[in-house]
């Protein structure tokens, strides 16, 4: 097996797909590829030094705002929710080494994020940094939930915050931080690309069953994520309801130092406007279109199509009854 890169222009923001290519061997019946080695190339190929490759050098303390700095240290607490969701991830797919090896990447590149947005305000805002008590405050238990309606929801997710990231460096004026924003975009990008891949395998290579579970996952998931714009409320994975004991102080957001944050981040700061809401729910829709080979143009497509596989799988889920 030979791995190579294929770099592809989505809204001027790289994705890079990790293609595996077969030479002269054969799959054996009922035996999968594993996904996690090629993504662990692909990933290290293009992974970004934070000494090298960040311009420290071209900070310009004129051009940060207290109220740029502020937003900073609220997405680098965010952002170190990985942690919990890394947990709950290695817990959900305790029968998935594929997958749970594939979070070693994505939690090291995720904490990444966290720690040079510190690192930013390390250097140039230090009173800002966050505490340890504010980060480990992000830490805490998930509710369990079916795994395909995770990993669906956390493939929007991630193209959801390649837009935020994406919008808030045009927001910025600070030469150092626009670029850790794009930085940290096409990570999220990639990371997007790795889900779809897992997403494709639980339709093709995992089985009848898991294929109509994913189907249904699927299109449940992306009718609620490509639908935010219809909603009050940011649709992301740090921004819902995870513990029903802990409710309503159960969602990542909550349990930042300002709770509200991120609806005035993403309203009266980057602005974060119909046009960017338009370009997360077309990325869905593009990428469900192509997975499950059917066109889904508008939000109402998708759904029309999600109750078509609610119907054609109840005639075998009564019977399994």
């Amino acid at each position: 097996m030979r791995y190579y890169i294929v770099r592809k222009n989505f809204d001027s923001v790289i994705f890079l797909k990790a293609l595996a290519v077969i030479n002269g061997s054969t799959r054996l019946k009922g035996q999968s590829i594993m996904l996690y080695p090629e993504l662990f190339k692909s990933l290290e190929a293009v992974r970004w030094n934070m000494d090298a490759d960040i311009p420290w050098d071209k900070f310009d303390a004129s051009l940060l705002s207290d109220e740029q700095a502020e937003t900073i240290k609220m997405n680098a607490i965010t952002e170190w929710a990985a942690l919990p969701a890394t947990e709950m991830f290695l817990r959900d797919n305790r029968d998935d080494s594929d997958f749970s090896a594939f979070m070693s990447v994505w939690f090291f590149e995720e904490q990444k994020h966290s720690l040079v947005l510190i690192e930013y305000l390390r250097r140039f805002r230090p009173e800002l940094m966050p505490t340890e008590e504010e980060l480990h405050k992000v830490r805490f238990e998930f509710d369990p939930a079916p795994a395909l309606e995770t990993l669906m929801l956390h493939f929007c997710g991630e193209i959801r915050l390649n837009h935020w990231y994406r919008c808030a460096e045009q927001w910025h004026t600070e030469p150092v931080i626009k670029s850790i924003y794009q930085t940290i975009a096409h990570d999220e990008a990639r990371h997007a690309g790795a889900y779809l891949r897992y997403m494709r395998r639980a339709l093709k290579d995992r089985g009848q069953d898991i294929a109509m579970q994913a189907k249904r996952a699927f299109t449940k998931i992306g009718v609620l994520m490509a639908s935010a714009k219809r909603t009050s409320q940011a649709l992301h994975p740090t921004n819902l309801h995870v513990n029903k004991d802990m409710y309503p102080e159960d969602t990542v957001q909550s349990k930042l130092p300002e709770p509200g944050w991120l609806e005035r981040w993403l309203d009266d700061q980057i602005h974060f406007d119909k046009g960017w809401e338009d370009k997360v729910s077309a990325r869905i829709l593009h990428n469900l279109s192509s997975l499950l080979e059917m066109p889904f143009a508008t939000v109402q497509d998708l759904n029309r199509y999600r109750k078509h596989v609610i119907a054609a799988d109840a005639p075998s889920a009564a019977a399994a009854a």
